[in-house]
């Protein structure tokens, strides 16, 4: 048997074992306390009871921003476990207010009531624990109901910067995070659907997954910020490691027009997408119904990255042990 059939034979092993035990509907058994002392970057599984995701936590924190001359908040949702298990490291969600928004209102019971969803893809196995941040989307001009957040670079504060690089360094040094790029997803909601984005790809470096509900591609400000354009213009390596999903309500025709538009761009250079369409509009009810939704595909898109490198580090490791025999 030649190197190039025992390197087959050895991914589709692997395969053929995680899907088994990351298949939709089925829990992994929790990784043993030697597993995460001798294997800190493999993603960690939840337990199907419904004691172990009330073990959830919500709180505001804050941290001096160089990018912006200001003390910045940022809201923070820990996995269960996560005092519990302390050499395991885990991945990353962020998720991006609307227009007149804060970083609490992902999280708030009146508006998104994050915690209850994703109390239960945890319990379902629908989604890793992750460490989930929803960071101040607001430049120097604050909130307010007469403009969408600015999540740029631009006159008003270096927005793009502060969240998507800034904050995901601070996030790094307070947490025990994963680090590759393919276990960060970042997302959120009308203009913040497209602030994650345009954030998410003016840092492919730091983030890989990139979600939007009700969110649109094109923006004032000009080519740099409106991803449609923008996209195009990122390194080859980085859109072939992107995979986005997209979503809006059948009554935003707007921004239903947008995403398709957008789809099309995605398509032509063959970046890996997901466009759905769901009864809805331009509410908290649509988008507290459909987090889920993209939060299922951000786990997908974590359990896919844990597999190939699953393989890569077999293939590795057998094809040092060949080169050493």
């Amino acid at each position: 048997m030649n190197y190039k059939q025992s390197k087959i034979l050895l991914l589709f092993s692997v395969l053929t074992l995680v899907g088994c035990n990351f298949s939709q509907g089925v829990v992994a058994k929790p990784p043993q306390q030697h597993d995460l002392q001798t294997t800190p970057s493999v993603l960690p599984t939840q337990r199907n009871t419904s004691n172990s995701a009330t073990l959830l936590t919500y709180k505001i924190e804050t941290y001096d921003s160089q990018a912006m001359g200001a003390s910045r908040t940022y809201g923070v949702s820990l996995p269960p476990g996560y005092e519990q298990n302390p050499k395991q490291r885990y991945p990353v969600i962020f998720l991006l207010h609307g227009g007149h928004g804060s970083p609490s209102d992902w999280f708030n019971q009146n508006k998104g009531k994050a915690l209850k969803t994703v109390e239960q893809l945890y319990t379902t196995g629908k989604l890793p624990p992750s460490i989930i941040i929803t960071p101040d989307g607001n430049d120097k001009r604050g909130s307010s109901p007469y403009r969408d957040p600015a999540y740029i670079d631009g006159p008003n504060g270096k927005v793009s910067t502060a969240v998507g690089d800034e904050l995901v360094k601070v996030v790094q040094s307070r947490y025990r995070t994963l680090t590759n790029p393919d276990f960060w997803a970042i997302g959120g909601l009308s203009s913040g659907g497209w602030g994650a984005i345009n954030v998410g790809l003016h840092n492919v470096d730091h983030f890989s997954i990139l979600f939007s509900h009700s969110g649109y591609f094109r923006d004032k400000s000009g080519p740099a910020n409106s991803p449609i354009f923008y996209i195009k213009t990122i390194p080859l390596q980085a859109q072939k490691r992107l995979r986005i999903y997209l979503d809006s309500g059948t009554s935003d025709i707007e921004e239903i027009d947008e995403a398709e538009r957008f789809t099309k761009v995605l398509n032509k250079l063959k970046i890996q997408n997901s466009f759905r369409q769901f009864p809805g509009s331009h509410t908290w009810q649509y988008w507290r119904e459909h987090l889920a939704d993209s939060l299922t595909f951000v786990g997908e898109q974590f359990r896919a990255s844990k597999i190939a490198r699953r393989a890569d580090n077999l293939s590795v490791n057998h094809q040092n042990n060949t080169q050493n025999n």
